[in-house]
């Protein structure tokens, strides 16, 4: 009887390979829980690798610091937002219609993680902290999404054809912004922060539609 091949479909590092990805999952279960009872600033790598159930040196094999674990829960937060936005786009909508969809959807996941929103709003305010940079490129995505919303509407002739696309993007985004930081500071309620970036967003359309002749 001839002797059976060995199988070649698993490396031998899958199982290494496996391993390694629940210890990470472990480790962003651990960090979103602390996160959110201690804050960003009050959760050490220490009590997340403690949460996590391995040592404090361990923890270095899967992550190189807490910024970076929550760097990668607002960009699973983000994705999350684009993903709902496209599922229920329709293209064929006014730019105005589609835009304030977008900001409700990314609205609504950010009230539902608060925690994770004033952490990355205090960032943007404190351009030394390390994690700063990260979010800032996170942001700089949203506006790519925003850009492409704006130049379909320009390309439908639904904008003005002389918008600055690019810069229409970054206003809608800075809107956003100052309506968030109150709320976040908990000034207004979420409502109201919902209510203060649909004003602004109408506001700068008026300036964006296109012009009747």
């Amino acid at each position: 009887m001839q002797p059976r091949p060995p199988d070649r479909t698993l490396r031998p590092d899958d199982g290494r390979l496996a391993r390694g990805r629940r210890s990470r999952a472990r480790i962003r279960e651990a960090a979103r829980a602390l996160f959110r009872e201690r804050g960003f600033d009050g959760a050490t790598l220490r009590a997340i690798a403690a949460r996590a159930g391995m040592g404090a040196s361990s923890i270095y094999r899967h992550v190189q610091s807490k910024e970076e674990l929550l760097i990668e829960e607002l960009a699973d937060l983000q994705e999350e937002a684009w993903r709902r936005f496209r599922a229920e786009d329709a293209r064929d909508r006014p730019t105005r219609e589609r835009v304030h969809r977008f900001l409700r959807v990314q609205h609504e996941l950010l009230v539902a993680d608060r925690d994770l929103t004033a952490i990355a709003l205090r960032a943007t305010t404190r351009p030394e902290a390390r994690v700063a940079r990260r979010v800032l490129a996170l942001h700089d995505r949203t506006m790519g999404l925003l850009v492409e919303v704006l130049q379909m509407g320009r390309v439908r002739h639904d904008l003005d054809p002389e918008v600055d696309v690019l810069e229409a993007a970054r206003a809608l985004f800075h809107i956003t912004l100052g309506a968030r930081i109150p709320w976040a500071n908990g000034l207004v309620q979420a409502d109201a922060c919902l209510q203060s970036i649909q004003a602004g967003v109408d506001l700068l359309f008026r300036g964006l539609s296109a012009r009747q002749s």
